[in-house]
């Protein structure tokens, strides 16, 4: 299987991404999550200028976020610094929503979006509104401002609902996803993925990347000899994959109870223990403000007793390098392309391992 690594924009990160080139790794990620992280066009800039080899993926932006004009800019711009490097993650902007205050975007407008990006970046004309006003755009300069000629290639976030994996079948992208690692799960999205891409016409003089490749978002802590699986190296390692997913359960409890259902009375008391820690309720309207600082970045020591056990098992790689190497295998057998760590610890260190284990 393809390795590759999720990063936030942060100082520095076009050394991270030549020391990703340097081992190997296939993609080289920035999140875009404005409230909480900094801008990855601008840090994906940075790496386009220092690398030559590995693609460089936004994950991801959103409609919610970004206009179609906006965004096919920063994309054409950066295919112009990499040419044929680039991939673009959509999504409803779940987390970048939420860190607002307020809910995602929907399927639909998902679609259209993804729609107007891949017209966009392959040079075409497409569709534009605003409110009542409707008019045809399209880049009015090419050259060395943008590039439309490479193709980029377009993922689209989903999870266990079937609407985001349909928009990718009908558009011709591939998938993204974080912290699944249930291979039925993904057997179902690639099934719903196919079912709705047939009989979908397809331009043959597109310039859009027509691979529809799949990624899996997760962290991954090889053990050493007689390591405790669940001991303080390995919360520290894969507790913000865990922590991320307690506070949206937090953030939707008041709105959409059946999501910390799911999580059982463990899960659920973590839940409360979140809510009471951070000085804040699920109803509370600033809820947003208490929950997501820090998202995604290493864990505080006081909260490891919340990265449960059972929750590192569904999102994160935890396990003895032969443990770990069969549960890829099932993985890469159930259609998933590429591994994608989000190192927090010490990335350079977590980007080698990662590279051993799949070499």
């Amino acid at each position: 299987m393809r390795a590759g690594v999720v990063v936030a924009a942060q100082p520095g990160v076009e050394d991270l991404a030549v020391r990703a080139e340097e081992l190997g790794l296939h993609s080289f990620w920035v999140n875009d999550t404005p409230m909480v992280h900094g801008d990855p066009f601008v840090a994906l800039s940075l790496c386009a200028k220092a690398t030559s080899r590995i693609r460089l993926g936004v994950g991801v932006t959103s409609p919610a976020l970004r206009s179609a004009p906006a965004a096919a800019s920063a994309l054409a711009s950066l295919n112009a610094l990499a040419p044929g490097r680039i991939i673009c993650g959509v999504g409803t902007g779940n987390t970048a929503r939420r860190t607002l205050g307020m809910r995602p975007t929907t399927a639909a407008r998902l679609e259209d979006f993804t729609a107007a990006l891949q017209d966009l970046c392959a040079g075409r004309s497409t569709e534009y509104r605003e409110g009542d006003l409707v008019r045809d755009i399209r880049f009015l300069h090419a050259g060395a401002h943008v590039n439309t000629a490479d193709p980029i290639e377009f993922v689209v976030a989903a999870l266990l609902g079937p609407k985001a994996a349909a928009v990718a079948g009908r558009r011709g992208a591939g998938l993204i996803s974080f912290g699944l690692l249930d291979p039925t799960a993904w057997h179902a999205l690639h099934d719903t993925r196919r079912h709705a891409a047939q009989g979908t016409p397809r331009d043959p003089d597109s310039h859009t990347d027509s691979r529809a490749y799949s990624y899996v978002v997760t962290s991954l802590h090889l053990l050493d000899e007689d390591e405790d699986p669940h001991g303080d190296a390995a919360r520290d390692a894969t507790g913000h994959l865990v922590l991320s997913l307690l506070a949206f359960a937090a953030d939707t409890a008041a709105d959409t109870p059946a999501f910390a259902e799911q999580l059982g009375p463990e899960g659920r008391e973590a839940v409360r223990r979140l809510l009471d820690r951070r000085g804040t309720t699920a109803a509370a309207p600033d809820r947003h403000t208490k929950l997501y600082p820090n998202y995604l970045g290493r864990i505080a020591p006081q909260d490891r007793d919340l990265v449960l056990p059972s929750l590192m098992n569904t999102l994160a790689l935890v396990g003895a390098r032969d443990d770990l190497l069969a549960r890829i295998t099932t993985l890469e057998q159930a259609g998933v392309d590429e591994l994608l760590i989000q190192p927090v610890i010490d990335p350079p260190t977590e980007m080698a391992r990662l590279a051993r284990l799949l070499t």
